[in-house]
């Protein structure tokens, strides 16, 4: 007996120390092993970055939401009086079927199924399909008391104005990785465009416990914080953009149109303020989102309709071959065999070019190719930007196509048929008109911010893509888009706006065939309106595009367009804080054609008018006049009549700037412009006659800044200052 217990503890002395000496049993390691047992690892989940509009606030974010857990095995059940775990899983898979999407024989599969080596798990999960749930979910599954179901604490991403430029923000959600774990991914518009800057990078806590899991005393305790994804600051304004998603959202359900598409811009700027398309849909159910992924207004092509006559009239104006007051003869229009008409078949008869404009005649346009020459007009145009990519800070931005084979696609192409672009490309080619001949390239990134070191990654600065016209050519433009608004022949009457002088161009393109040719009927067309507002000094450019409405036997196109249209510049401009004209007290006149009259007898007929009539050159017949006949402007706007011979200097005195360029192009005198507002002063005297090519140089000052000189008198007016 000695010899045998004896012999059995040498050779358990003999295992011992083996073991302290190599640290294995069985070919593993036992600090591993006891490290596995006892030291836990915990995730810190990385917030998802939020997108926010140019105020900061919020459009996207990470939001608490509950995950579906349930207990399947008897182990975790105690008491049989109070059961833990789910004891009826086909009751149990009948009612979670009610409130999460997954199928009930899916969930009943799920409930009982088994592991590998036919074990009973403890708990399952539900994939994507319970994850995510809401509050309201949560608590109405607890109500139904079902045994063994439980939540852990999540995150869903949240979209908390509904559907809100739906197109662009897009969507993400919950997707299982490689490794089993769950992260949020973006699928779609910025979401998924973004994805890598918005995504954060887990972190992690390591700690000693001991078998229950509880921290062990003077344990290390070791954490890498987890970094969260960048904010994405947009230019998109959210005031704005809900003004225009409920006009939007009205329209669409007063004519359930085909489609519909609309963008808001700074044309100051290219900074996009609001952009939305119907149908849409809600990105946090996804309800309302069809096949259609594509945000319409950069990835979708469409024939411009009369919207395109805009940069026909700027390059005949910007090549000298813009006469507002010559005739041509509409209705019809032949180029070799092909004849193209009016959109009132017969024509108004002999009318002037600016008529044409205003009633939207293709045949002035033609007439106008003519003048300008095939090759320059289509020069023009791709410096307007057709043809080729805006360079907006977006994926997928399609070209459109300028059809210039043949000379009938040229001419259709002069008044917005057969050629295709983008609204995008409208918006960016409509800056020049608004900015003085600038054309901005539009954006919809204000910048990147890094949330953890409060680091701009990324900002963007407005970039000048070119300058395909003058500001006096610009200004010009904006005039006549003003009046096919507020002439009686204008096609744009709808788009009047009380207090606010607006401007822009109508458009009716027909929709082609997908075997060829076009479809017919009022109800076939797609309507557009590309304007700006206030006409002088433009703060939006506003593209609304309505595709098929339902129109009733009394109704035109541009009604549904106009509603849009209408509703967003004047809710847009009084919160932008741009007061609007006290339009009633302002009475007008209407001017005629004066070219070939003498100067004279009309001086006493513009006064007569309450009109401040201005004569460039010695008198005698008038050559040519600025504003152009049919153009109402306001009582005591100054009307410019040029006649031949020297040049008289006037008074500029309380001049507006505008008055001061048309002055320039009219004379073709030097004149140096400084400052902006009102003339202060001029370096030549009034009354003196030019006779060299000396520069004039013209001092202007803001009303703020004359009011800041005279502020030492407050209980006197100031000085009236004469309207344009």
């Amino acid at each position: 007996m000695l010899l045998l217990y004896g012999g059995l503890f040498f050779a358990l002395f003999i295992r011992i120390f083996y073991i302290q000496a190599t640290g294995e049993v069985a070919g593993q390691q036992l600090e591993a092993k006891a490290a596995a047992l006892y030291e836990k690892e915990a995730v810190l989940t990385a917030e998802r970055g939020k997108i926010k509009d140019r105020n900061g606030n919020i459009i996207a974010e990470d939001t608490l939401s509950y995950r579906l857990i349930a207990v399947v095995s008897p182990k975790a059940t105690t008491d049989k009086k109070h059961p833990k775990h789910v004891t009826d899983p086909e009751k149990t898979a009948k009612i979670l079927a009610q409130y999460i999407p997954m199928e009930e024989s899916e969930i009943y599969k799920n409930l009982t199924k088994k592991l590998s080596d036919g074990r009973q798990p403890y708990q399952v999960e539900f994939g994507v399909a319970g994850r995510s749930i809401s509050h309201e979910t949560m608590n109405a599954i607890k109500e139904e008391k079902l045994p063994g179901i439980t939540f852990a604490s999540d995150s869903k991403r949240y979209y908390p104005n509904g559907p809100f430029a739906s197109h662009l923000i897009g969507f993400a959600l919950k997707e299982k990785q490689d490794d089993g774990t769950f992260n949020t991914v973006g699928k779609m518009g910025l979401e998924y465009i973004y994805n890598k800057e918005l995504t954060g990078k887990n972190g992690s806590i390591q700690y000693e416990s001991d078998i229950f899991g509880y921290l062990l005393p003077n344990s290390k305790k070791m954490v890498k914080p987890a970094e969260n994804g960048s904010d994405i600051y947009l230019t998109i304004d959210k005031t704005i953009q809900n003004f225009l998603e409920e006009s939007m959202t009205e329209v669409y359900k007063e004519y359930n149109p085909e489609s519909m598409v609309a963008v808001v811009a700074d044309p100051k700027t290219g900074e996009i303020l609001a952009m939305t398309q119907r149908p849409t849909f809600d990105p946090d159910s996804r309800e309302g989102l069809s096949d259609n992924w594509l945000n319409e207004v950069t990835e979708k092509v469409m024939e411009p309709g009369s919207t395109m006559k805009t940069f026909t009239l700027a390059t005949a104006i910007e090549t000298g071959k813009w006469n507002p007051n010559a005739y041509f003869k509409s209705g019809s229009y032949t180029v070799l065999d092909r004849t193209i008409r009016d959109h009132n078949i017969v024509g108004w008869g002999s009318i002037t070019y600016l008529e044409g404009f205003q009633r939207s005649a293709n045949t002035a346009m033609a007439n106008l190719l003519e003048q300008i020459g095939d090759e320059t007009f289509i020069e023009y145009l791709k410096k307007f930007g057709f043809g080729e990519k805006t360079g907006i800070d977006l994926p997928g931005e399609v070209t459109g196509t300028l059809l210039t084979t043949y000379p009938i696609n040229r001419v259709t192409t002069s008044f917005g048929q057969g050629s295709t672009v983008t609204p995008i490309q409208l918006v960016q080619a409509m800056t020049a008109i608004a900015n003085d001949g600038k054309m901005m390239q539009p954006y919809v990134i204000d910048k990147v911010v890094d949330t953890n070191t409060g680091e701009i990654i990324k900002e963007s600065e407005p970039v000048v893509k070119g300058k395909p016209i003058s500001a006096e050519t610009a200004s010009q433009v904006r005039q006549i888009l003003a009046s096919t608004v507020t002439s009686e022949a204008g096609t744009a009457q709808r788009f009047a706006i009380d207090g606010y002088e607006v401007g822009g161009k109508t458009g009716t393109a027909q929709i082609a065939r997908p075997g060829g040719g076009y479809l017919t009927g009022k109800n076939n067309y797609l309507y557009s309106f590309l304007g700006l507002a206030p006409i002088d000094d433009p703060q939006l450019i506003v593209y609304v595009a309505v595709k098929q409405p339902k129109l009733s036997a009394t109704e035109v196109g541009s009604e549904p367009v106009a509603k849009v249209f209408t509703s967003v510049v004047q809710n847009s401009l009084k919160y932008l804080n741009i007061k609007p004209e006290d339009v009633a007290e302002v009475k007008t006149a209407k001017i005629d054609d004066y070219i070939g009259k003498t100067v004279e007898s009309v001086q006493v007929e513009l006064a007569n008018e309450g009109l401040t009539p201005i004569v460039i050159g010695e008198g005698g017949q008038i050559t040519d006049q600025y504003p152009q006949a049919g153009i109402p402007i306001t009582k005591g706007s100054i009307v410019f009549l040029k006649t031949e011979g020297a040049i008289t200097i006037p008074s500029f005195e309380n001049w507006s700037l505008r008055n001061i360029l048309v002055y320039r192009m009219m004379t073709g005198l030097s004149i140096e412009i400084v400052g902006e507002g009102y003339v202060e002063s001029q370096s030549v005297s009034a009354n003196t006659t030019i006779t060299d090519s000396s520069p004039i140089v013209v001092k202007l000052k803001t009303p703020e800044e004359k009011y800041t000189q005279v502020n030492e008198e407050p209980d006197e007016e100031s000085e009236s200052l004469p309207q344009d």
